[in-house]
């Protein structure tokens, strides 16, 4: 076989450009083939590549190469694909080869498939019968090729009687046909929309099926229904005969949503998200990449599956900073998507009960398109909100619940509806002390504390994950009985409900305290059908869920997200504090929310208690524009870490150092980040900060081109558009 063609492979790993391969003519191998190919002494997965990156690559010599080993029976990696890694990279300062990896995150998919092997009945009783042998005969009497699992559960027998009837020849072993995806039918149900509804289905469904980019900002208060709407729009995908990503944030948590779906459509969506078994996750990446899955509901990873034919992206909850990844490739979803209708031309749909400052700042200019939805679909009223000043009513000593609030829950308990106490703090306590010696816990590996989670026993870093049990005696001074906890975490919280009210049902909601995604959701399910009196939970209670009797919120500390240092603070408090408040009254009930604080005169605790939304982003965007914060100006952070401060702290002033002049970019730092260690390595932090027009990839670019490589246990992290700046 002769190897006389020359091509460019790139490989999911740290690589800057593809490696050229020689592959046989008889091969035809086009681009975004994947390819088997050697790399030192392994095998590796690979796309054949077409395009910038290959065009840079340099020349090597034909005699070095070595040859392509197979190419995979599955469907090349689409254009609009492979421009996405070739944008992401040049944007994030990412190596492709990283960026290739998200769209290969499903090894399994290139091995083998293992068959699907199915039951039939083949043969007379067997010798000996059983009941549990006489029920798998009932069932499959009908002569159908049956799963081993849907036999089992058909006939409510185990495992072994299936074998024992196999063995006895009673059942045959047959291959059956592969499992499909669903297939949604978008004429499956009638929506039922209201008036409002159905106006901004329209507008958004004629954006599908224009089949060109656009951008729409779906922005209904809590309870309006724009799930529903936007529902529409991907049945508009669906008639086009196009593919639609629905991105949620939180997505193992939302069995609603599914429930929904299959209400609209006939059947579950697919599933793309950290939660699915690998196999489960190679058949899904398989689906999509072969046209047949045609709609994915996803985290934010799904942008990077390979669809062929997508004609639609959804952003639920656009606002969510969940959005965000940092780790190794660092994006934000939102902008991604964006970015993949851009190169796809197809609309893209963010919605939001209270959307980010950059969409309401892009509708303001004209780059986004606008669907308002003001009232709640079921005619209730938004609840009433009331801030609790804590100066003048604070609780009780050792408690955490104001007399006013704790009213509210006792008069809601009497109405036989239901409360949701919400605090932003995972376990029972924030820090545990010695009062014998002041000793404190603290994490061994990170600058910061230790959290007590007392249900579990256990003392936890909520950075680096370290846990270990916690001890009856102090560990510097030996006294017993003389750790305290300062502060309340969820667990505390619901220590007090339980106290206060000892005949109450109590649910918490706290992604520590549930095992797997299974259980939360049986929480989420018991709360909805009203087999709970108090939820007590964490933001995950704040991310869309329905509970139609609940009536009252109360938010135990309202202050706990202010400050920080962080330009988007207020937005990220009013957001979540207007989401979780916004969960009350729903349906026919009058609901109320009461937030504790100390400073019911801050602008954000000001605008959640007058409902005003315009009146805070006015001032929010105001204050940005002057400071020359995003959206209004460009930021990009500099992290650098190192096995010790002075390393850390010596690099971060050489990179200084070597930054090109420029007289409207500012270079800030470096300064110890606020959580200084984490999982034992010091940090130090730069920000770069510039007009919105300039181009700050140039600048870096050419900043780090001429900077000193880091040396030793020295790294160095770029984040363009930081949303993190701890």
């Amino acid at each position: 076989m002769a190897c006389d063609e020359t091509i460019p492979v790139l490989l999911p790993l740290a690589l800057e450009a593809p490696y050229d391969y020689l592959a046989p003519l008889e091969m035809a191998l086009g681009a975004g083939d994947f390819v088997a190919v050697p790399l030192g002494t392994r095998e590796r997965v690979g796309v054949v590549w077409q395009g910038d990156l290959a065009a840079d690559r340099k020349a090597v010599d034909p005699g070095k190469l070595r040859a392509v080993i197979a190419r995979f029976d599955m469907p090349p990696l689409p254009p609009d694909s492979r421009k996405l890694v070739e944008w992401v990279a040049h944007y994030t300062l990412s190596p492709p080869g990283m960026v290739l990896r998200m769209m290969m995150s499903a090894p399994d998919a290139f091995k083998p498939v293992k068959p699907r092997l199915g039951h039939r009945l083949a043969g007379g009783e067997p010798a000996r019968m059983t009941p549990a042998r006489a029920r798998v005969l009932e069932v499959a009497a009908n002569g159908l090729l049956w799963s081993k699992r849907e036999l089992m559960e058909a006939a409510g027998v185990g495992a072994s009687v299936i074998n024992g009837l196999v063995d006895a020849g009673t059942l045959s072993v047959e291959p059956m046909a592969p499992l499909g995806p669903p297939v949604p039918d978008p004429a499956f149900s009638n929506p039922g929309l209201s008036a409002d509804q159905a106006k901004a289905a329209r507008t958004l469904t004629e954006r599908v099926e224009a089949e060109k980019f656009s951008v729409t900002l779906l922005d209904g208060v809590t309870g309006s229904g724009k799930t529903p709407v936007y529902f529409e729009a991907v049945a508009a995908a669906l008639r086009s005969g196009k593919q639609a990503l629905i991105l949620i944030p939180e997505i193992v948590l939302t069995r609603q949503f599914v429930e929904a779906f299959e209400a609209r459509f006939g059947c579950a969506p697919l599933e793309w998200h950290s939660g699915i078994t690998p196999r489960r996750r190679a058949n899904a990446w398989a689906s999509v990449a072969k046209g047949e899955a045609r709609v994915v509901v996803g985290a934010r990873s799904a942008l990077f599956l390979p669809f062929p034919r997508l004609g639609l992206i959804v952003v639920d909850e656009e606002h969510d900073a969940s959005y965000k990844q940092e780790e190794r490739v660092s994006y934000h979803a939102r902008d991604i998507a964006v970015v993949r209708g851009q190169i796809g031309g197809f609309a893209v749909i963010l919605s939001s009960a209270t959307p980010s400052v950059e969409s309401h700042v892009n509708v303001m200019q004209g780059r986004y398109g606008h669907v308002h939805l003001p009232q709640r679909y079921s005619g209730a009223s938004m609840p009433q909100i009331k801030a609790i000043d804590l100066r003048k009513s604070p609780p009780e000593r050792g408690r955490w619940l104001s007399p006013i609030l704790a009213r509210a829950v006792e008069e809601t308990l009497a109405n036989k509806q239901q409360s949701l106490l919400f605090l932003n703090r995972r376990g029972y306590a924030p820090l545990t002390l010695c009062r014998a010696c002041g000793f404190r816990f603290e994490c061994g590996q990170c600058a910061a504390w230790m959290v007590e989670h007392r249900f579990r026993g256990r003392l936890q870093c909520h950075h680096c994950g370290h846990s270990e049990k916690t001890p009856d005696a102090c560990p510097s001074c030996g006294a017993e009985g003389s750790l305290i906890p300062c502060g309340p975490g969820v667990e505390r919280i619901a220590e007090e409900v339980r106290e206060r009210f000892p005949d109450a049902r109590i649910a918490i909601l706290s992604s520590d305290l549930a095992p797997n995604v299974k259980a939360l959701r049986e929480v989420l399910q018991a709360i909805t059908e009203g087999r709970a009196d108090i939820i007590v939970g964490t933001q995950l209670v704040a991310k869309g869920h329905h509970f139609p009797l609940l009536a009252t919120v109360g938010v135990v500390d309202g202050d706990l997200g202010l400050g920080h240092g962080d330009p988007r603070a207020s937005e990220r408090t009013y957001q979540l504090l207007s989401q979780v408040t916004g969960r009350a009254g729903r349906e026919s009930i009058t609901g109320a929310g009461y937030i504790q604080t100390y400073m019911p005169e801050h602008p954000v605790i000001k605008a959640l208690v007058s409902g005003d939304r315009d009146a805070f982003l006015r001032q929010e965007i105001a204050a940005r524009e002057q400071a020359g914060y995003p959206p209004f100006g460009r930021l990009a952070a500099l992290v650098v870490s190192a096995s010790s401060l002075a390393q850390a702290t010596d690099y971060g002033r050489a990179l200084v150092a070597h930054a090109p002049r420029a007289d409207k970019i500012r270079i800030l730092g470096p300064a110890e980040a606020p959580l200084v260690v984490i999982r034992g390595r010091y940090r130090v932090r730069l920000l770069v900060k510039a007009p919105r027009q300039t181009d700050i990839q140039a600048y870096l670019r050419q900043w780090l081109g001429a900077a000193p490589r880091p040396k030793g246990s020295v790294r160095l992290t770029v984040d363009v558009d930081p949303y993190n700046f701890m």
